[in-house]
Parts: structure tokens; sequence; C-alpha cells
């Protein structure tokens, strides 16, 4: 897992739809994306414990959570924001279900791969890098939780 061009199947598969797709349809793509993630269960409706991607330009919240050794994200993202809740959903599909160790391994190349830069504006494209990093932190959270035997 220490190979720095680790992309999970799905998010591969995903990034080779985008990356297939023109410019229109990659917007199209994001949009039904965007309808596709789920609300958050009712315990973190208010946001507690999950933690804020500042450098996004909508609120946007994440929280990692074990499911035995592996991980299940939830995401909260506004739908007047459907570029970057199109991109949660996207992560949200192709990590869910990692290790840990999986998520942290997880290469930002995908990005770069599905062309979105050729739609998205750079404050946009850095917000879903951010929305990456803020997954992987919380993979790692949860890899020093289990090491020092508190998960």
């Amino acid at each position: 897992m220490n190979d720095h061009t680790f992309i999970p199947p799905r998010l591969a598969e995903i990034a080779a739809d985008f990356s297939a797709a023109s410019r229109e349809e990659k917007l199209e793509l994001l949009l039904e994306f965007s309808d596709q993630l789920p609300p958050l269960p009712p315990e973190l409706r208010d946001h507690r414990g999950m933690e804020q991607v500042h450098e996004c330009m909508s609120p946007v919240f994440v929280i990692a959570q074990r499911d035995g050794e592996r991980i299940v994200y939830h995401i909260d993202v506004p739908p007047e924001a459907p570029t970057i809740r199109g991109f949660a959903a996207i992560l949200r599909e192709g990590m869910n279900g990692l290790t840990p160790a999986q998520a942290l391994a997880v290469s930002s190349d995908f990005i770069q791969q599905m062309g979105l830069h050729q739609v998205l504006s750079p404050q946009r494209l850095n917000g879903i890098g951010a929305l990456l990093v803020y997954m992987k932190r919380q993979a790692l959270r949860l890899l020093e939780q289990e090491s020092a035997g508190t998960a």
C-alpha cells in the first residue's frame, strides 16, 4: 500500500468514465453523483464530531467511522453546491469499505485523470483536493486509535 499511485478499483472506474466523457458530460456526471450522496444518519445531522472542510466555499463536513476493519465515510454537502456534492459522493463511493491504511494510500492522481480541470475553476479543484486530504486525515486518526488500542 505504500505505492503512491494506489487508486481503489471503484475510484479508478469512475475516473475512467469521467476521462472518456466530453466537457458537458463531465458536468452531467457530477450532477448525477450529486443526487446520490446519501443523507447523514440522524446522530450526525447536527455535524457533531464531524470535521468541516474549510477550504471549500460551501459548508462541507466529513467523518470516518469504523465498520470492523473497514471505513464508512459520512459527508454532508448542501444541495446548493452540486459540484462539490457530486465529488463528495464519488469519494464516498470510491473509498467506503477501504481499510484506514488503504485510504491513506489513495493517490490524488485520479482527480487529474478525471479531467475535472477542464470544467472546474482552480478554487473548486482546491476544495475537492482538500476533501480528499480531510478523508485521509480521518483515516489516519482511525489508524492511530487502532495502534493505540483505543479503536
